[in-house]
């Protein structure tokens, strides 16, 4: 537990390097020896958060070469959560690929036609509230729980809902930064959310999981500038 809250103030640590310094797409970081040296921890601990930081898409490793910045988060997280907070808010997509994947595929395969019209119901609600001025991270939080309800399975919506303070921050963000980008980019979003009930309504298991997957990707890809 020590080692893993050790490597969250690491990757904060390092997202606060490429903001102050200004790092851009390409720019090299500091080495592992060096970044262990400027924090105080051990080697193991630095690199696990580049791992982390790699797999958020924030960093890149390369091979004999080093760590170098592949993007730099939105200087708009900071208005929806604490940055010592980045490491374990965007590590809960980790579990979301998993968790909501699967419940995509059980939804589609077992959805009532009473679940299907509340995921309806939900994507049109979301819709009205993404091309308003709204906040709409609601309504994006009730239709990912409404296709979690779907799966039949309430275990599925208890691990949601064990997320939902993260996820909600999350949610909120991506709106928030989308909406400061071309109008394409909110478009972008609700395609995604469209492929996804298009699939279960279908009840297209494999193309509702791999959809689902393909929005949460491209929603962690939006927190970045």
């Amino acid at each position: 537990m020590q080692e893993g809250r050790l490597a969250d103030r690491a990757y904060t640590a390092i997202v606060q390097i490429i903001n102050d310094d200004g790092l851009v797409a390409g720019d090299r970081l500091p080495s592992e020896a060096r970044l262990a040296e400027m924090f105080g921890m051990s080697r193991a601990i630095v690199r696990e958060a580049l791992v982390r930081l790699a797999a958020d898409g924030i960093t890149e490793a390369r091979r004999g070469a080093g760590s170098y910045v592949k993007r730099r988060p939105s200087e708009r997280l900071g208005s929806h959560m604490p940055m010592h907070g980045l490491a374990a808010t965007l590590g809960t997509y980790e579990v979301r690929f998993v968790l909501e994947a699967e419940a995509a595929r059980l939804a589609a395969q077992r959805r009532s036609h009473q679940q299907m019209e509340a995921i309806e119901a939900a994507l049109e609600a979301l819709r009205g509230s993404l091309l308003s001025s709204a906040p709409a991270h609601a309504e994006d939080w009730a239709l990912h729980r409404a296709i979690a309800e779907a799966t039949g399975n309430s275990a599925f919506v208890d691990a949601l809902d064990r997320l939902q303070e993260d996820v909600t921050r999350i949610l909120r963000a991506g709106v928030d930064i989308s909406r400061s980008r071309p109008p394409e980019v909110i478009g972008a979003m609700m395609d995604e959310h469209d492929a996804i009930v298009d699939a279960i309504r279908a009840q297209d298991a494999d193309g509702a999981a791999l959809a689902m997957r393909w929005h949460l990707s491209q929603g962690r890809k939006r927190l970045m500038p």
